[in-house]
């Protein structure tokens, strides 16, 4: 904002500089005593700020902006008219006698065409000024609402999706405590004091544009114990983070719906399953890949709506345009995910 406002007093200071400075171009023959000055300059330039902020302050906006093109120069003429009138009346009555000898000077005046083109012309700067000033100001302004609307809405996206994450993770571990009560009533209320940890960190600490990866890092490391509490001996998990001292921050939650979709389609009750998750950093990159077995969800499974990684996908759209890489493929009875980010 304060920007803003020393670029529009530097914008007018260098309007008057040229205004105050044209009438010394125009007159650049003359001799210069007070007279003179006052009859040509500075009369002229109090009409040259009337035309400049009549139209800067109301005719610009209240006719040329609204289309109003014919209007806009009917009342331009009249008022450049009207100054022009009132000019040669000021130099009649009050400098006569600066007339007279520039009369006798020139051996009577110019050509009244070209009088009126010159004194027309000289009006059409200020006016000229206005409107580009006006339209420059009304271009920036315009972006910046632009700008400012595009990013309220990307924020909005943003809560939207984090808000959508939240409840979706939360059902899911609910779904694996409650396959737990019948079977392992100690392990259900192990699981659910370790669900309530993870909800702490999503509720009160996920509310923040981004958060150091370590923080990330030990939220994955005590879902996946919560996780394997109700996966059987047939299952194996095998995890590698990088260590905990590194200042990489990173938005929240970006990585449990990559990890929840490799527990909910890489793991089967009667087969041997395989689970490996890496996380690497490497010049500021995270590079995080899963591999796990590949059993397709039965349409009986109401274990989750698939919105994880849709999720996903859209955040990392919003969050990190043109700065990660997404990539998942099935190969061989085999899930693979590759996700790098650029922090």
């Amino acid at each position: 904002m304060q920007k803003n406002k020393y670029i529009v007093i530097f914008s007018h200071a260098l309007v008057w500089l040229v205004l105050f400075s044209m009438p010394y171009f125009l007159s650049y023959q003359q001799e210069r005593d007070i007279n003179r000055i006052i009859a040509h300059f500075w009369i002229p330039l109090v009409f040259y700020a009337m035309i400049f902020y009549l139209n800067f302050f109301y005719f610009v906006d209240k006719f040329l902006f609204t289309k109003k093109m014919v209007q806009f120069i009917i009342i331009n003429v009249f008022f450049i008219a009207i100054f022009l009138a009132l000019k040669e009346l000021i130099e009649a009555n009050l400098f006569k006698e600066l007339v007279d000898n520039d009369l006798r000077r020139e051996n009577g005046k110019p050509p009244f065409e070209m009088f009126i083109y010159m004194q027309m012309l000289s009006y059409f700067a200020p006016l000229l000024f206005s409107i580009a000033l006006k339209t420059t100001k009304r271009l920036v302004t315009t972006e910046a609402e632009r700008k400012e609307a595009t990013n309220i809405k990307l924020q909005s996206e943003i809560q939207h999706l984090r808000y959508q994450l939240q409840p979706h993770f939360f059902f899911n571990s609910l779904n694996n405590i409650y396959s737990l009560v019948d079977v392992s009533p100690e392990q259900a209320k192990s699981t659910i004091h370790s669900l309530s940890k993870l909800m702490r960190y999503l509720l009160y600490e996920t509310n923040i544009e981004k958060v150091p990866l370590s923080k990330e890092i030990d939220f994955m490391k005590k879902y996946l114990e919560l996780m394997k509490l109700r996966i059987s001996d047939k299952t194996q998990v095998i995890s590698t983070f990088p260590s905990e001292g590194n200042s990489i921050k990173i938005t929240p939650l970006l990585f449990i719906s990559l990890i929840e979709n490799a527990f909910k389609h890489g793991v089967s009750a009667n087969k041997e399953s395989e689970i490996y998750i890496d996380m690497s950093v490497k010049e500021h990159v995270v590079i995080f890949k899963i591999v796990n077995n590949n059993y397709p969800k039965q349409i009986s499974d109401k274990s989750g709506s698939g919105i994880g990684l849709q999720n996903l996908k859209k955040r990392l759209e919003l969050l990190y345009p043109n700065k990660h890489v997404f990539k998942t493929e099935v190969v061989n009875g085999r899930f693979f995910v590759d996700l790098q980010i650029e922090t």
